[in-house]
């Protein structure tokens, strides 16, 4: 194959930055994804732009460099930010036709660095999906902000790399997911899932709060900035582009207290194996439903699921070192 993969914005138009620099921390990564591609065999041309001073200018200079190009397959690394944090956020790629390709890529990041997966996210408005005239992708290799994402991905900075330019040629073999111990998990839960929680949620009622997130400073990476309107309950008020799970928790195994600290996750699997990491957010679903969990709509996306379809729930597990 031949690929053209850029960096994204510019040494003038400065991306986002926290514990990472977006701009400097994306020019390496594809300095070193650019050279297993080669050591594979493939034409890789490399392009960092150093000369646009406005982001249209910056956009339109990737975009150009690009299409300038003999090539196979566009890729354009960038790093996301939300909100300074300690807590896992994960990596995303993003793509307008290359749904099978940015979900191979997504899975293989949070392998190699055991990031959590959020997976392909579908995109129409961005300048370079739309401008390139060849098949794209645009990577999020991980939050900037994020402590925890920031750790793992100096840790394994290599493995992400190799990661990137393992699949991004064409292979049948899916990535194994997340590397997570739930070996000691004190409670599982398998069987069907659903939804719950959100602006969007008319299955709870306006008022209706959570089983041991109490307040919005309990947890307010879990929750939207502002109370939806109309609404005066924390379930309504969940994001749901956050991941998050519900399940029927004993108590007297995992106490209210412990399932609302925020440093222990949930690892929710789907029946065909792949998995995410998620925050406790409430009791439930009903024993009526039949169902073992609900989980955040954002969650649901990004297994690529559909309400019945089956997952299992462990609580807690121990993120990788």
């Amino acid at each position: 194959m031949r690929i053209v993969i850029s960096s994204g914005h510019g040494k003038y138009v400065r991306g986002a930055s926290g514990y990472l620099d977006e701009v400097d921390e994306a020019r390496k990564v594809v300095t070193r994804v650019a050279e297993y591609l080669r050591d594979a065999g493939h034409q890789v041309d490399v392009f960092h732009d150093d000369t646009s001073t406005t982001q249209s200018e910056n956009l339109d200079t990737i975009v150009n460099y690009h299409n300038a190009q003999t090539r196979d397959l566009d890729v354009s690394v960038h790093f996301n930010a939300y909100i300074t944090t300690s807590e896992p956020m994960g990596c995303e790629v993003l793509y307008k036709t290359q749904a099978d390709l940015a979900e191979r890529v997504s899975a293989a990041i949070a392998a190699a660095g055991h990031f959590i997966d959020r997976g392909p996210k579908k995109r129409t408005d961005l300048a370079f999906l739309n401008g390139t005239e060849k098949p794209a992708i645009l990577i999020e290799t991980c939050f900037v902000d994020s402590a925890t994402d920031a750790k793992m991905y100096n840790t394994h900075f290599d493995a992400i790399c190799q990661a990137i330019a393992g699949v991004s040629q064409p292979t049948d073999e899916r990535p194994q997911p997340p590397a997570v111990d739930a070996g000691e998990a004190l409670a599982r839960f398998s069987g069907p899932v659903s939804w719950f929680g959100g602006p969007d949620d008319e299955g709870v009622s306006e008022s209706e709060e959570l089983a041991f997130l109490y307040e919005y400073d309990d947890a307010p990476h879990l929750f939207l900035d502002n109370q939806p309107p109309g609404t005066t309950g924390l379930a309504r008020r969940l994001n749901p582009d956050v991941f998050y799970v519900a399940c029927r928790w004993d108590y007297d195994v995992t106490p209210k207290e412990m399932l609302a600290d925020q440093s222990k996750l949930a690892l929710v699997k789907t029946a065909r194996g792949r998995m995410a990491l998620a925050w406790p957010a409430d009791w439930g679903p009903h024993e009526d439903t039949g169902r073992a969990a609900d989980i955040s709509p954002g969650l649901m996306d990004a297994l690529l699921i559909s309400t019945d379809d089956e997952v299992t729930v462990s609580y807690p597990v121990r993120l990788p070192r």
